[in-house]
């Protein structure tokens, strides 16, 4: 009899084991679009990692509701297309919520709140209001809102500007270094990361209130009911999770993070420590 109960374990054991297994291998993959060019938000490393502080966030939030991610990069411009026609789940791409794009997409809580600063050569004698004046060059990434406001604000009154689109930030970077364009304007942690790593420097910032926040977007009328969950998981990673993450990106060396991403996705992948993820990738891109 005592044999047989222990047999009755041992096969309960097997079952349970095994259902979580199941569970976890059928769990819900939703699809990632991004546009893997925007450090210290999202690029892509040397290994072929989606890294920066979205990828994690994703990674982190989809730990936590239970689900998996995969990502897929796409032009910044054919994200919301991509949406809505279903071929991805969600935009992570640093997206500013603006209310124009609030019309046609659904947008979780902002997780940042981003200036714009505009940068140009670090020789250049421009400041911030003959840079955005004077028949110079100006550039922006295609579908951005730099790109909406240079020709809204700029453009559209009659300002002497010549708008320059670019389908990444880094092809408009070069474009400034090498001395194609007069001025390049991106989000503030950007245009940090790329003034710190190229001769260039910040002249002025443009304040862009409500519309500077940003957000994670799902499709209109959130079909999929994605919403709840990835607020859900904004709340969890708020406080140490995400400060851990944000010095990380923000204050660490990110040509650390082939080996820093190397040495610690296992508490993703295995051990599904979120916390633990975060606390040693900080550790490790913030090593001297």
């Amino acid at each position: 009899m005592k044999k047989i109960f222990q047999l009755m374990v041992i096969l309960m054991f097997i079952l349970v084991t095994a259902g979580a297994i199941f569970a976890q291998e059928g769990s819900k993959t939703y699809i990632v679009g991004t546009s893997a060019d925007y450090p210290p938000f999202e690029w892509i490393d040397s290994n072929g990692n989606y890294v920066g502080l979205d990828m994690d966030l994703m990674r982190a939030i989809a730990t936590l509701e239970g689900y998996q991610v995969e990502f897929r990069d796409i032009g910044f411009d054919s994200l919301i297309p991509a949406l809505q026609s279903g071929k991805i789940d969600i935009i992570a791409a640093a997206m500013n919520s603006t209310s124009e794009r609030a019309k046609i997409v659904d947008f979780t809580d902002a997780y940042w709140k981003a200036d714009q600063p505009i940068m140009v050569k670090s020789d250049s004698d421009l400041n911030i209001v003959t840079a955005l004046s004077q028949n110079h060059k100006v550039g922006a990434q295609r579908g951005t809102t730099q790109a909406d406001w240079i020709q809204n604000n700029l453009i559209d009154k009659g300002i002497e500007v010549k708008l320059e689109l670019y389908e990444t930030n880094d092809s408009g970077v070069m474009d400034l270094v090498n001395g194609r364009i007069d001025a390049f304007i991106c989000d503030a942690p950007e245009a940090k990361v790329f003034s710190e790593n190229n001769p260039l420097k910040m002249v002025g910032v443009i304040l862009t209130g409500e519309e500077g926040y940003i957000a994670y977007a799902v499709q209109k009328g959130d079909p999929k009911k994605l919403l709840s969950l990835l607020n859900e998981g904004l709340k969890k990673v708020e406080g140490e999770i995400k400060d851990n993450l944000v010095e990380a990106y923000f204050a660490g060396d990110l040509k650390n993070i082939d080996k820093a991403y190397a040495e610690n996705k296992h508490f993703f992948t295995k051990e599904k420590d979120v916390a633990a993820y975060a606390e040693n990738l900080a550790k490790s891109m913030t090593a001297k």
